[in-house]
């Protein structure tokens, strides 16, 4: 309770927000009493875009389901809401339900001398404890969570997140090959990688940069864990479509992709990188809390171009042609110059067995 509404008490609130060391703090927007806008607010708070790319069912985008994947993958430990006396009682309801559904602890800051009905009410459902915010935010409280003592890192420049990050492993993102979902379980070997190179893995400085990067370009639980599974993968776009929740094993290191018909590479188990696991886990728990059987793990056949989209906004892209041999707009990464290169390739090929010459090299 914070009776005299201090402005103190608001900026230390304000000034333990820090996702990193797991405390959020939510200062929801004026003017609205939607949940919707509510979960928009969370999302920016978690460092998300406000909104989810796609198409839903009904029309209502999963904004609370997404939030609760990001806070569980993130490791959220609380959340802390100023402004709670001006909440209605469903905004109050939906901030429990996430409570339960990613067992962070829910801080409500009341500045009013009295507890308003609608909180009042919506507490009565859950264990809870009253203390007065002078006494809760006092100096020793940031000794407590030495995170806000430190200095924090040093964010990139204007020309550093606009630099473009070529990724040999994103060249078959758009590749339109064709495998399928095993109808049961599979549990495959690794990769032979007998037909294409493996991945080479990422550096600490890159991993930690495309991390970032994804991040930022994305709230979309499935979008975020597809680009990452494409960058450890070399997968095109069907085969992270054949992923089902159960194909990532319950710690989040390993990852199988299908391909029944061996178009590519066949069914295989790829090793999952620390810094993709937190964007995989983020997929499985959004799939687990869409409630659906068909729930695909990373992409529906319907999210490429959302897919090729969200990695543009990252400033992700595979190997690029020479200024001369572009034709897509500047500042728009080519996608399908690798696909386009093979074709002619195919077709020299084909034409020098017919006129029975050797093809050009």
């Amino acid at each position: 309770m914070d009776r005299h509404d201090d402005a103190a008490v608001t900026h230390t609130v304000l000034a333990a927000h820090s996702p990193a060391a797991g405390q959020v703090t939510l200062h929801p927007g004026p003017g609205t009493s939607s949940d919707t806008a509510l979960a928009c607010d969370l999302l920016t708070a978690l460092g998300k875009p406000s909104q989810l790319a796609g198409r839903f069912p009904g029309g209502r985008q999963p904004l609370w389901e997404a939030a609760a994947a990001w806070i569980h993958a993130m490791a959220i430990t609380r959340l802390t809401v100023l402004r709670a006396h001006r909440l209605t009682e469903r905004r109050l309801y939906r901030l429990l339900e996430l409570r339960a559904r990613t067992g962070c602890s829910l801080v409500l800051v009341c500045h009013r001398p009295r507890t308003p009905a609608a909180l009042y009410q919506a507490l009565l459902t859950v264990d809870h404890v009253y203390a007065e915010a002078a006494a809760v935010l006092q100096p020793s409280w940031q000794h407590r969570h030495p995170h806000l003592n430190t200095v924090p890192p040093p964010t990139a420049g204007a020309r550093e997140a606009a630099r473009w990050l070529t990724l040999p492993s994103l060249d078959r993102l758009v590749s339109y090959d064709s495998p399928t979902p095993c109808p049961g379980p599979c549990t495959p070997p690794p990769p032979a990688w007998d037909n294409r190179l493996q991945p080479t893995p990422l550096t600490p400085r890159a991993a930690a940069l495309v991390t970032a990067r994804i991040h930022a370009s994305t709230a979309h639980p499935r979008h975020a864990g597809a680009l990452a599974a494409a960058i450890i993968t070399n997968a095109s776009f069907q085969q992270l479509a054949t992923a089902r929740p159960l194909d990532l094993d319950e710690t989040g290191t390993t990852l199988a992709l299908h391909d029944r018909t061996r178009y590519t590479d066949g069914c295989a188990t790829h090793p999952v990188p620390a810094w993709a696991r937190s964007f995989l886990r983020t997929a499985a728990r959004f799939a687990q809390l869409a409630a659906s059987p068909d729930e695909p793990l990373l992409a529906r056949p319907e999210d490429r171009p959302l897919l090729l989209r969200t990695a543009e906004a990252a400033k992700l892209r595979p190997p690029q042609p020479s200024a001369a041999g572009r034709t897509a707009p500047r500042g728009r990464a080519v996608w399908d110059w690798r696909e386009t290169q093979e074709a002619a390739r195919y077709k020299d090929l084909l034409a020098s067995r017919i006129h029975g010459r050797h093809p050009s090299t």
